[in-house]
């Protein structure tokens, strides 16, 4: 394993005491890692040292081209006091494709999962315990040069920070209700939409605000071509089931390649599920909702790993989801899921990693 540079904080922050009350992403650890990228000398010096503000050039390529990508991952402490991660070969790998597709400079994988297994380390002391609770790991890489004329950055700061993290949305797992969203556009073909990059996210800003004031938790995209198929709800992964098939959008290109949506889709194949990998029309969607054979549907993402549909809304109709409870197969993969995650389950998959 690398050895980084490890500056201790003479402020350690108090850590919180009240784990039901942590929210998502609102809390910060005492350090963070830091490497940078420069032509002459590659990506170098890579650092553990306090949390603390980025300075930026106002001219900063970041700030005016949003040559930005991040990731997403989780840290997990076992009954033994054991440390985990899951998966995060998987958004290393993500991380780089999101790079390529930016013209940042890719990074190595060993030197990554290096950095994320020695912050987490350092910080374990911070990752909660209640169920439910997790060490959200936040890696991402902006570009740092200063100009103003278009061209990929020379320069690049590769940065990881933690924090203590309870359910995405507050009422846990409670069924969302979410708004079909048949104007704006998240992602088309040949786009960005496969990249994890904060440019897809600030697009689907005002869809999010719009829904939200009509009282729905999340907005339900469609195919930026036809405006027929139906691809991610927000910012995860959708999961419809019907008639006993669980159907997932295709990777296109249009949609991100989840490593939650990889696993879910492993495990109900292990477990004998039919999943379909398809286009599904919205207006299949709806006459299924009708009939009754919408059984349920999901989301699925690292931040709220599984997130059940309780209801949407199309063209100023509710369509009511399994009575807008929980399904059982949105239990089922939520309760499997994070019992892996946190070593309680066997992990055939090797999908877990011990951090020593």
């Amino acid at each position: 394993m690398i050895e980084f540079e490890f500056k201790r904080t003479g402020n350690p922050k108090k850590k919180p005491i009240d784990e039901s009350k942590l929210g998502f992403g609102k809390i910060f650890t005492d350090h963070m890692f830091r490497m940078d990228f420069n032509e002459e000398k590659g990506w170098h010096d890579g650092r553990i040292i306090p949390y603390s503000p980025i300075q930026l050039d106002p001219a900063a390529c970041v700030l005016h081209y949003a040559q930005e990508t991040f990731e997403g991952l989780k840290a997990f402490r076992n009954d033994a006091g054991e440390t985990f991660l899951f998966r995060p070969l998987d958004n290393i790998r993500r991380l780089n494709e999101s790079c390529e597709r930016l013209c940042i400079p890719k990074l190595e994988e060993e030197v990554v999962l290096d950095a994320i297994k020695a912050i987490v380390k350092v910080e374990e002391d911070w990752i909660p315990k209640t169920p439910g609770t997790s060490l959200y790991v936040r890696p991402f890489i902006i570009a740092t040069e200063a100009f103003l004329g278009l061209h990929a950055s020379n320069e690049y700061a590769f940065i990881i920070i933690l924090s203590p993290s309870g359910h995405y949305y507050p009422q846990g797992l409670a069924p969302t209700n979410i708004y079909v969203e048949d104007e704006d556009v998240r992602a088309a073909v040949g786009g960005t939409g496969y990249a994890k990059l904060g440019a897809n996210y600030a697009i689907s800003l005002r869809a999010q605000i719009r829904a939200q004031k009509q009282g729905y938790d999340q907005v339900l995209w469609l195919d930026g071509i036809e405006r027929k198929y139906v691809e991610e709800i927000g910012t995860s992964n959708a999961f419809f089931v019907i008639d006993g098939v669980i159907i997932t959008s295709p990777l296109t290109g249009t949609i991100l390649p989840g490593v939650t949506r990889r696993t879910v889709i492993e495990l109900l194949r292990e477990k004998g599920f039919q999943v379909d990998e398809r286009r599904l029309s919205i207006d299949e969607l709806t006459k299924a909702a009708k009939s009754g054979r919408l059984e349920e549907a999901f989301a699925t993402g690292t931040a709220a790993v599984i997130a059940p549909v309780g209801s949407f809304h199309y063209k100023g109709v509710d369509y009511i989801v399994n009575n807008n409870k929980i399904g059982f197969i949105s239990q089922f993969l939520y309760t499997l899921i994070t019992e892996i995650q946190r070593g309680a389950t066997i992990n055939q998959q090797n999908w877990v990693l011990k951090v020593e």
